[in-house]
């Protein structure tokens, strides 16, 4: 049977293209051997729960430990009743080793005990009637919420010194995030600061990343092995800089290509199909990007991807930093270079902007079409593009000024949806961000046919600006950025774009775009966007 790009539940080997576990979690196999206790974290459909399955197929497989990995989440809806969570994931922790273990090597019937001992006691229990060492992946540990939560760890912290013969040679806790980040206050409420950990005797914490360049490679090529299909250098390439690795991602642009593009197995898939395909899985929002946009109404997230959106500077604080983490263990940002973090992948920011641009847009019918913008020779017509764009602004821009989420974002947000549209089919908009720089571009590519007949490429690049009240004119700095940015490209002209979001004292008219020449030597066209005038008073008549 020919197997499949999973994008839903862990995958099942002879089933699924699946990564080895060995490959993605490698320290694992000598911190077993050591009886050590550690964590294991990584972002939500990183393949955590399937590198966790194989890692314990493998290590009882061989011969040396009874190994399996149980999942807490059963424990979620008991809240802080520590008895009832317990009970309730030691039944499926039966349930699973049945599934993953010889009988031998089962657990025994589970003891009786005081709700606060229920789940040390029971592993003791299990540890003690085991023939080898027993070694536990417990995942979703990060489902648990307060007294239940630092029940179970302090649990294990106790039984700790039994081991391993009467207590688990080893146990991994596994979750969303970095387990020692877990405190606890005086009332038992987990949290990410004040209080001591519960849970200190782990000695390394084991972060799941996305794929490698090399990973994303063997992954499709499991898939050419089995059908003859090939994905093109370029096309592997281009995957893992739309993704960054992101293991739903990479396996979503495939399944998509494959199953429902249906792309011929004797055609190479190309860039190009990739690119359709990544449109494709936007469009669609599945539960995966949908899950990403629901995390933009937390406060946490939005205080620290508003700088990164904005193009502004980060907090210096503690309570930024704290933020920080948490965002990257959600798997939104990645660290980045020494400008500090950044959107995790091309995808996601599309999926951001265009989430945040849906704020301010009445109708998608307000919005261009494609091939709105095109002039007789088949290139992007971007002043026309600004030109409508500048229209809208006039009658819509107050909506971006109303105490809106994100609302220093929008503008970046805006145009970013507004482009999107008008290449729809025929081209593509990505944001990059220079945080800490006071940086927001954006790049559009695209595609058409020459007058000759031949196929062509039309690359442009915007720096993205906002003048609100009370601010200095970012025109300069906006001047020398871009012309750094367009450097980098090698491109000889790009445009700069202001939202002003100064109420104008006067009628003001959009003019045509004016044009500087960089430091370098580029051509720069600015289009700078006004707020309609503000209404005068009525003087009442004498």
């Amino acid at each position: 049977m020919v197997r499949w790009f999973n994008i839903a539940g862990p995958c099942v080997p002879g089933q699924h293209y699946m990564i080895a576990a060995s490959a993605r979690l490698p320290e694992v196999p000598g911190l077993v051997a050591r009886e050590n206790y550690f964590v294991v974290h990584a972002p939500r459909q990183t393949g955590k729960t399937t590198t966790l399955r194989a890692l314990a197929a493998e290590l009882t497989a061989s011969g040396k430990y009874a190994a399996v990995k149980l999942s807490l989440q059963s424990g979620a809806a008991f809240g802080d009743d520590i008895g009832g969570a317990t009970r309730s994931i030691l039944a499926k922790a039966r349930q699973e080793a049945q599934l993953g273990l010889p009988a031998d090597l089962r657990p025994p019937a589970w003891p009786e005990g005081p709700d606060g001992y229920l789940f040390g006691g029971s592993l003791a229990a299990w540890a003690a009637s085991c023939p080898r060492p027993l070694v536990l992946f417990l995942d979703e540990i990060d489902s648990l919420t307060g007294a239940t939560l630092v029940s179970v760890l302090s649990q294990i912290r106790e039984g700790f010194e039994d081991r391993p013969g009467a207590f688990p040679a080893s146990i991994a806790v596994c979750g969303l995030r970095d387990v020692r980040d877990y405190k606890t206050t005086a009332g038992g409420s987990p949290e990410r600061s004040g209080g001591p950990s519960p849970f200190n005797i782990v000695v390394e914490s084991l972060r799941l990343g996305d794929f490698t360049l090399g990973e994303v490679r063997a992954l499709y090529s499991q898939h050419t092995a089995e059908t003859g299909r090939v994905f093109t250098d370029e096309a592997v390439e281009h995957v893992y800089a739309l993704t960054g690795g992101q293991p739903w991602l990479v396996n979503a642009l495939a399944a998509e290509i494959v199953d429902r593009m249906k792309v011929p197995a004797t055609e190479p898939v190309t860039v190009e199909q990739i690119d359709t395909a990544r449109e494709r899985v936007i469009q669609a929002r599945p539960s995966h990007l949908d899950s990403l946009v629901r995390r933009l109404r937390e406060p946490e997230v939005q205080r620290v991807l508003l700088p990164l959106l904005a193009g502004s500077e980060q907090p210096v604080d503690l309570e930024y930093s704290d933020d920080r983490s948490f965002v990257l263990d959600l798997g939104l940002i990645t660290e980045g270079d020494q400008a500090g973090p950044r959107i995790a992948n091309p995808i996601y920011a599309e999926v951001i902007s265009r989430a945040l641009a849906e704020q301010v847009v009445p109708s998608p019918a307000v919005l261009p079409t494609a091939r709105d913008f095109v002039l007789p020779d088949g290139r992007f017509d971007v002043p026309g593009a600004l030109t409508g764009l500048a229209a809208f602004w006039r009658t819509h821009g107050k909506m971006l000024g109303d105490g809106r989420p994100y609302e220093e974002a929008l503008p970046h947000a805006f145009l970013f949806a507004w482009l999107d549209r008008a290449v729809n089919g025929d081209g593509d908009v990505f944001r990059e961000y220079a945080n800490g720089r006071g940086r927001a571009d954006l790049y559009l590519r695209w595609r058409y046919t020459a007058r000759d007949g031949a196929r062509a490429e039309q690359r442009e690049v915007f720096e993205v600006k906002a003048q609100r009240p009370g601010k200095a004119d970012p025109l300069k700095g906006a001047i020398v950025q871009l012309d750094d940015y367009l450097n980098h490209l090698g491109l000889s002209s790009g445009y700069i774009v202001i939202f002003d979001q100064r109420p104008q004292p006067m009628p003001a008219a959009d003019g045509p775009l004016t044009t500087q020449v960089s430091p370098s030597g580029h051509s720069i066209s600015i289009a700078r966007l006004v707020l309609p005038p503000a209404r005068q008073p009525t003087r009442a008549p004498s």
